[in-house]
């Protein structure tokens, strides 16, 4: 009988209707190729842990990732799929991932890596940083609410850029309105772009 965490079964029961099943899916490979796998729920979503950090999984508004904690080390450069958060590009039916036979070897290497005690490899940071710009709208929008004007300056560098990708990314003007309003009511509350999953 596989341990479960009941935040886990939450987690799916709330995510939109196509994510439930790739959900329960990737769950139940994780638990049959790993029987000794632990639930959690880290940074607000799934992760499988086995002597330490091993996999993950999320679901999006259209998607859902899965990602392995040392994919660097089990998966050739050119199999990273890096069009979303985890290793496999974005999941919008269970038919998008890889066969079971071929998800349940990448475990069984996550799992190896573990008992070998190997560490996750170090992120290279670029050499040089991007420049940071923010657009002119946000600028703007930012100056007519003082409280979230006061927030945005003390923000780091990257928290200001996070707000800033996330306008240029719109693809339409009104997409892009929708986004500069919400992003002004989170910064008047002092949140970050990502706050609903930072750590409490």
């Amino acid at each position: 009988m596989p341990t479960t965490d009941p935040r886990v079964d939450a987690y799916i029961a709330k995510s939109a209707e196509f994510a439930q099943p790739i959900l329960a899916h990737l769950r139940a490979v994780v638990h049959a190729a790993c029987p000794e796998v632990e639930e959690t729920m880290k940074w607000s979503f799934p992760h499988f842990m086995y002597k330490g950090m091993m996999c993950s999984m999320a679901a999006f508004k259209a998607h859902c990732a899965f990602n392995f904690w040392k994919a660097e080390l089990m998966m050739a450069r050119d199999d990273i799929n890096r069009e979303a958060m985890g290793h496999f590009g974005r999941i919008a039916a269970v038919k998008d991932l890889p066969a079971k036979k071929v998800l349940t070897g990448y475990i069984r290497q996550a799992m190896k890596l573990n008992d070998d005690g190997v560490s996750a490899p170090a992120r290279a940071k670029p050499a040089t940083p991007r420049p940071l710009q923010i657009p002119d709208d946000l600028h703007a929008a930012l100056d007519a609410v003082p409280a979230a004007r006061r927030h945005f300056d003390a923000f780091t560098p990257g928290k200001q850029r996070e707000y800033a990708d996330w306008l240029n990314e719109a693809k339409t003007e009104t997409t892009r309105a929708r986004r500069r309003e919400q992003a002004v009511e989170w910064i008047a509350e002092g949140k970050s772009r990502n706050w609903k999953y930072e750590k409490c």
